[in-house]
């Protein structure tokens, strides 16, 4: 099978590896990496338990809901529940983070998107969330990898990143179900997810054999299809900002899902530390407000990434802003 997107092998030489980033992120802004050492049985342990949890009871599922984690941001959405540009997206999903203690500074601060998970626990779903913290353990670790190519891309230190922004980063752990069923006719959702770029440096994605991913190009829209033992990762808007525009974050979103099967996806945000001030590395090459999808220039905020991010949240789950943010 031929792909529109790159495919990179993290097994080649270091120097190979950040020559096929550089060349990706320029061209495309997204790219699979393989050779990735994430043992499958763990990624497929995830999925097996991500359709039990999404085949749980309504009321089950409730006790998860996300206005229940407050301001830490965690939980459970409905069918419908999370708005792209203002409009519904046709996908059902479960929001987790780094499970933080009520006793860390910035849980006791009740600084948002900080906080414990709201998830079942073995009485429910035995394994869910001890496989859901192995995880994000393993893919954060592998995106610190990958950031560590991307500034060789630059030619930068491999530490670079890790030195300056993430050496404790915000970690944004999704599951989402795109359901088969059509969407009713009183539900406004025209695709699974709306258009959008993501917020932060790196997104690393794992698809089910479902796919539904598409990606937009200079020769237009294209599709991400699923590659087995691979993940798919594009940059964020803070890396943008950080290049100038040099690597640009790239819209992408998902098409209703009509396979006749349920569809999941696993992304995993590997963001800035929630205080850190991206400034440039290279000055900003273009105006972006006319080319990006929300018309916001991410060179012209000025503030820390929790800034960013925050206001970027609070329009994608509008009500649940009003009570928590």
């Amino acid at each position: 099978m031929s792909h529109a997107l790159p495919l990179i092998d993290l097994r080649d030489s270091s120097d190979d590896v950040a020559g096929a980033i550089h060349v990706a992120c320029r061209e495309h802004g997204f790219f699979y990496i393989l050779g990735h050492c994430i043992d499958e049985s763990l990624g497929k342990r995830l999925e097996d338990l991500s359709h039990q949890f999404f085949a749980l009871p309504q009321s089950v599922k409730e006790r998860y809901a996300m206005p229940l984690a407050g301001r830490a941001w965690r939980g459970w959405f409905p069918l419908g529940g999370e708005l792209t540009s203002g409009r519904a997206d046709w996908k059902e999903g479960l929001y987790v983070g780094n499970d933080l203690p009520a006793t860390h500074p910035r849980v006791r601060a009740g600084v948002p998107l900080h906080g414990q998970n709201l998830l079942p626990g073995n009485d429910v779903l035995p394994g869910f969330a001890d496989t859901i913290q192995a995880w994000m353990r393993a893919v954060t670790e592998l995106g610190q990898r990958v950031l560590e190519s991307i500034a060789l891309s630059l030619e930068l230190p491999p530490t670079w990143f890790r030195e300056r922004w993430t050496n404790d980063p915000l970690v944004l752990f999704r599951i989402f179900l795109y359901p088969s069923r059509p969407v009713p006719a009183e539900v406004d959702a025209p695709y699974g997810v709306g258009e959008h770029t993501d917020y932060g440096l790196l997104t690393l994605l794992r698809q089910d054999d479902v796919g539904g991913l598409t990606v937009r190009t200079r020769d237009g829209w294209v599709d991400a299809p699923p590659v087995p033992e691979s993940f798919v990762c594009n940059i964020g808007d803070m890396l943008d900002r950080a290049t100038g525009g040099y690597y640009r974050s790239t819209p992408h979103r998902v098409r209703l899902n009509a396979s006749g099967r349920d569809r999941l996806s696993f992304p995993l945000f590997l963001d800035p530390d929630f205080d850190a001030r991206i400034e440039p590395i290279r000055v900003p090459q273009h105006d972006d407000r006319e080319t990006r999808w929300d018309g916001a220039s991410v060179h012209a905020f000025a503030g820390t990434y929790g800034d960013y991010v925050l206001g970027k949240v609070g329009k994608v789950f509008p009500a649940l802003r009003g009570q928590v943010l």
